[in-house]
């Protein structure tokens, strides 16, 4: 049997409250999560626990005995971790996932600058792609998620349930290594082939490139020779020569100042990004919402990286 700790604090917990709704709000994640995780439970005790054909739910024989268990495990679980960390629930790290772009290049500047407005704000960040990002976000598996905005997004996130803060305005601009004249070695004007690095196809900031080249014939010189999900391994085959590639400004500020790297091309070829810090409503852990207010309170310009 593969039990987690936090399906025997969920159950207990709907055990109090009889509501799956009340109960998702109080743990601090959204009811399709929850709901997902007494499943999990039920599966691994091998029993149905919750008889959800009533209103408000009931449990059943088997889950009323199950309780029992359940409490006590979780009444000294907390008892013991409580002596053991000295810490109360005001103080533990806020969960943040970002892009991978945003976690290398740009979260260590911006976390600093914002501290300096809230205090000290322990977090714990874990990079992955958009996309992943914002299914961990939906389902109420971390507090904050730290991405790109895009206005022509398929599946845009509901403003009233995932609210954000614009925090930075940024852009993409193409980049590749100078020949020994400091000149771009694959300049976008012109007529030869260029050797493109490009993002794969499901990563957001490719989606972006495929919108700016969508109708310019430049796009059939374009070769591509590599490809990945994140710009860092972009800006390392750039940086080997090995062709051209489209990244945020803010990956590529130091090669850009040294002359490791030069713009490929000129300002029309720029992409706009905007980055925003989002949480989930739905979710109401304090630290989180004791964030939100502090923001809330601290001038515009003041947010932005």
């Amino acid at each position: 049997m593969n039990l987690e700790t936090k399906w025997l604090e969920d159950f207990v917990a709907l055990a109090n409250t009889r509501s799956f709704s009340a109960s998702a709000r109080q743990r601090h994640v959204t009811q399709p999560a929850f709901s997902r995780r007494i499943r999990s439970l039920e599966q691994a005790v091998g029993k149905t626990l919750v008889d959800r054909s009533t209103t408000p739910v009931g449990l059943t024989p088997e889950g009323q005995l199950f309780l029992v268990t359940a409490r006590n495990l979780v009444e000294q679980l907390n008892e013991c971790l409580g002596h053991l960390r000295g810490l109360s629930m005001a103080n533990e790290a806020l969960d943040v996932v970002a892009a991978h772009s945003l976690a290398l290049a740009f979260y260590p500047r911006w976390i600093s600058r914002l501290q300096k407005g809230v205090g000290e704000l322990p977090t714990r960040l874990v990079a992955m792609n958009v996309g992943d990002a914002i299914h961990v976000l939906r389902e109420g598996n971390c507090d904050l998620m730290l991405g790109y905005h895009d206005p022509y997004a398929t599946m845009q996130l509901d403003g009233d349930v995932f609210p954000s803060f614009s925090i930075g305005n940024a852009k993409m601009i193409p980049v590749c290594l100078p020949d020994t004249d400091g000149l771009p070695c694959f300049p976008l004007s012109g007529s030869d082939s260029i050797p493109f690095l490009a993002y794969t196809q499901g990563a957001f900031l490719g989606r972006s490139v495929r919108m700016l080249l969508k109708n310019d014939p430049l796009r059939l010189r374009l070769k591509t020779v590599y490809e990945t999900a994140m710009a860092e391994g972009l800006k390392g085959m750039a940086l080997q020569g090995v062709g051209m590639a489209w990244i945020p400004d803010f990956c590529v500020r130091e090669e850009l100042t040294s002359g490791r790297l030069v713009r490929a091309g000129e300002a029309k070829w720029d992409i706009p990004l905007e980055v925003r810090l989002y949480r989930c409503s739905l979710v109401h852990k304090p630290g989180v919402e004791r964030l939100w207010r502090q923001m809330m309170k601290l001038p515009r310009d003041f947010l932005q990286a």
